[in-house]
């Protein structure tokens, strides 16, 4: 046999199992000269514990012994999960071939025949515990394999949970950086409406000052034109000159004049004040790019919003105010009316044909609400879904960002807030903004 297949044998224990101590006596000192360390058991029940507790490396085990035979103890052993693995070898007169199968039946791995060679049993034992070694290290080593591919799948899944958080986090901070792009520029509009408002009141000021003292001279000429006609008709050396003064008046229309210049200069006042709410709306819109948490009137900020959204709405829908009794609110005005105008510029662009925007308003325990609803054409069911998604729109490439709704949920949100949407495809939608009267409470 080759040295590959006989190990040393120093060091490895043997369990002979055997009632006839002089055949024990004998093998047990042969093999505790090659090295090996012997214990010994008289019967199967011996067997069994001195096996459970020594946990040798092989057992020689007799066929024929009193009590349980060697077939019963092999199978007994086989049913102890710390011994199932021992190679066992029994030590039989029996030769026949059923006594032959029913020993690997009950999971023998060899036989070795009475009267025993003791060479033989050396030979048999060295191969067994050679393939017992190797059976081990392959053991060990298909541990160490499955112990590397479940690490190697543990590391795979946790690069793929990495990879889909840092595609999470590029989502994340691209939508952030689109908000914070969106927002710089509500930013600028407003202090662009800002200066612009600041640059238009001094015209309108001047112009609004001009037409006052233009009506007081207006009104001046005139009396000026009756006194001098009246003077005329009174004078008797004056007669002939009466039809050429009427044929003055007829070509001027001074009659005429007088009732339309002053419709005129009504006209003209009502334009200017139209201008300076324009203006004034402007600034009340923008706060002067205010980013500061204050107590404002929300009713305010709703019409200062609707004097800027007038020409987007006012071909498109009528808008009814039904306002309840709100106290101010703790926020940011500025970012609420950003909120306010998407939500009317859409109602208006959801209307195929003219319909009607309802603003409604009230308070419940230490919360507002704010709901704006159209009769326009609703909103599908799967869209309604993903409305407030970053970029996520049905308008006509060009047409939206996709930015609007997300602003306002993400506005929303940072206020302590929520948006609710309810439609209905054919009748109409409902949106209805939730805000805490001071968010630091609430929260």
């Amino acid at each position: 046999m080759s040295a590959f297949l006989l190990p040393a044998l120093q060091g490895h224990t043997v369990l002979i199992v055997d009632d006839t101590p002089a055949n024990v006596a004998v093998l047990a000192d042969y093999l505790e000269e090659q090295g090996l360390r012997v214990v010994v058991a008289q019967d199967g029940e011996e067997g069994i514990q001195r096996a459970c507790r020594v946990q040798p490396d092989l057992i020689l085990l007799d066929v024929m012994m009193p009590g349980i035979d060697g077939f019963e103890t092999c199978r007994q052993l086989k049913l102890i999960d710390a011994v199932k693995e021992i190679p066992i070898i029994f030590m039989t007169a029996l030769t026949d071939t059923e006594s032959v199968v029913t020993g690997f039946a009950v999971g023998a791995v060899d036989f070795v025949t009475k009267p025993i060679r003791i060479e033989e049993v050396l030979a048999r034992i060295s191969t067994h515990l050679a393939l017992r070694a190797m059976h081990k290290q392959l053991s060990s080593k298909n541990l160490l394999l499955q112990q590397e591919i479940e690490e190697r799948l543990r590391g795979e899944e946790a690069l793929r949970e990495v990879g889909v958080e840092q595609q999470s986090l590029i989502q994340k901070l691209q939508n952030a950086h689109e908000q914070l792009l969106q927002s710089e520029k509500m930013a600028s509009v407003g202090q662009l409406a800002a200066g612009i408002a600041h640059e238009i009141n001094n015209p309108v000021g001047f112009v609004n000052s001009n037409m006052g003292t233009l009506e007081r001279y207006v009104r001046t000429l005139l009396q000026v034109i009756e006194e001098m006609e009246a003077t005329v008709r009174r004078s008797s050396a004056s007669v002939e000159l009466l039809p050429e003064l009427n044929q003055i008046k007829q070509q001027a229309e001074i009659d005429f004049l007088k009732e339309d210049i002053f419709e005129l200069l009504s006209e003209s006042n009502e334009g200017l004040v139209r201008v300076k709410d324009i203006v004034q709306s402007l600034k009340d819109f923008s706060h002067m790019g205010e980013s500061t948490w204050v107590e404002a009137d929300l009713h305010h900020g709703l019409e200062t919003t609707l004097n800027i959204a007038n020409n987007e709405i006012k071909y498109k829908a009528k808008v009814i105010r039904q306002f309840g009794q709100i106290p101010p609110v703790k926020c940011i005005a500025s970012q609420l009316n950003q909120v306010f105008m998407n939500l009317l510029i859409n109602a208006a662009q959801a209307m195929e044909t003219p319909g009607t925007i309802t603003l409604r308003t009230g308070c419940q325990d230490q919360w507002v609400w704010i709901e704006i609803s159209d009769d326009g054409s609703g909103i599908p069911s799967e869209t309604l879904k993903r409305i407030f998604e970053p970029f996520f729109t049905t308008k006509p490439i060009g047409s939206g960002t996709g930015l609007g709704l997300s602003l306002s949920y993400g506005i929303v949100k940072k206020h302590g807030g929520r948006i609710e949407v309810t439609s209905e495809l054919g009748k109409g939608t409902c949106f209805t903004v939730h805000l805490p009267v001071n968010p630091q409470e609430a929260a």
